[in-house]
């Protein structure tokens, strides 16, 4: 039986200190976890995200890097589950490429090695929607079978979405090799509190809100009418936390929001919600040096397949998620 019961669990979170991280630690210990373990090599702000969890007795921070198998092994011993968020993103992946190789797929098969040695019982791996790729062949309603699309986007995009797509089939190759259960989540755009400026299709929103805050006109590539979806880092660490309590194994499933959005209609949204709503975007064409995720019409993100093998769906939509994100920015700030 794949499935954890979180109350009482030892639970670790690989890439806890992250935005999705340290929203999956607070809903692990909602959920009434024992012990949540914080595997992070700290970076990237990570101490800053887990400064409010690091006083709970229930909570153990360990600063460790994927790539040291030493570290792990003794890191994994005596869990029940790990949620594997550690990876580059798309942004990285351009300054970086070949350490986003080592991360991304030597990182997780280490997790899957450390899991394998002590006998973790289950394992959730975030994948993303990048497992369809980018492009013009990137329309319509994406579900789980949707092929991979490579044509005409920047490497950068399509390195990390292959890295995605390995690290499944990686998943897949431990769960029949060794039996370990697991659960993909394809998470779409993820946006929330503790928002940072790594990702490249949530810089729409960071860059708008900080034009914004500067009397500036937020800026808009193309016509606008490009598709976006976002998902809200609260929903995915409620996925996070349904996937290791459900049943479901050897299954990838697609995590996102409720519906996709034009650029034009998202920036318009959080102007509105910055209180400025006169400040009308201004469009402006792409710049060929600057990294963008493109697509080639509207597509939405199926997620359906999720709330029939975990009972998962979206419950925060772009306005709610967006107030919360900007009245954090605020606060923060």
């Amino acid at each position: 039986m794949s499935a954890i019961a979180l109350q009482g669990s030892r639970i670790m979170v690989v890439g806890g200190a992250s935005l999705v991280g340290s929203a999956t630690v607070e809903a692990l210990l909602a959920r009434g976890a024992a012990q949540v373990v914080i595997y992070d090599n700290l970076s990237f702000d990570g101490e800053a995200n887990i400064a409010h969890l690091k006083d709970d007795p229930r909570v153990r921070i360990l600063a460790g890097d994927v790539l040291k198998l030493h570290q792990l092994l003794p890191a994994t011993e005596g869990l029940d589950g790990i949620v594997h968020l550690a990876a580059f993103m798309t942004l990285n992946f351009d300054r970086d490429p070949w350490g986003g190789i080592d991360v991304n797929i030597r990182g997780l098969q280490n997790v899957l090695e450390a899991c394998r040695a002590n006998r973790v019982r289950k394992l959730v791996f975030a994948s993303s929607n990048a497992v369809y790729g980018y492009g013009p062949g990137v329309k319509g309603d994406l579900v789980e079978t949707t092929p991979f699309h490579a044509a005409g986007a920047p490497p950068a995009a399509i390195l990390y979405g292959a890295s995605k797509i390995m690290g499944e089939q990686l998943c897949r190759d431990a769960h029949r090799r060794h039996g370990l259960d697991y659960v993909v989540l394809r998470y779409s755009t993820v946006y929330g509190e503790r928002q940072h400026y790594r990702a490249a299709n949530a810089l729409y929103i960071v860059e708008t809100h900080d034009a914004i805050k500067r009397g500036e006109r937020p800026k808009v590539i193309g016509d606008g009418s490009e598709t976006k979806h976002f998902v809200y880092v609260g929903d995915l660490a409620r996925a996070n936390c349904m996937a290791l309590e459900a049943p479901a194994t050897d299954i990838a499933l697609n995590a996102s929001g409720p519906a996709p959005v034009a650029t034009l209609e998202l920036v318009r949204l959080v102007a509105e919600l910055a209180g400025r709503p006169d400040l009308a975007p201004e469009l402006v064409p792409p710049d060929p040096n600057k990294v963008r995720l493109t697509s080639g019409g509207a597509f939405a993100i199926v997620h359906a397949a999720a709330k029939e093998a975990i009972g998962w769906e979206p419950q925060v939509d772009m306005r709610e998620g967006l107030r919360r994100l900007l009245a954090w920015r605020d606060g923060a700030g």
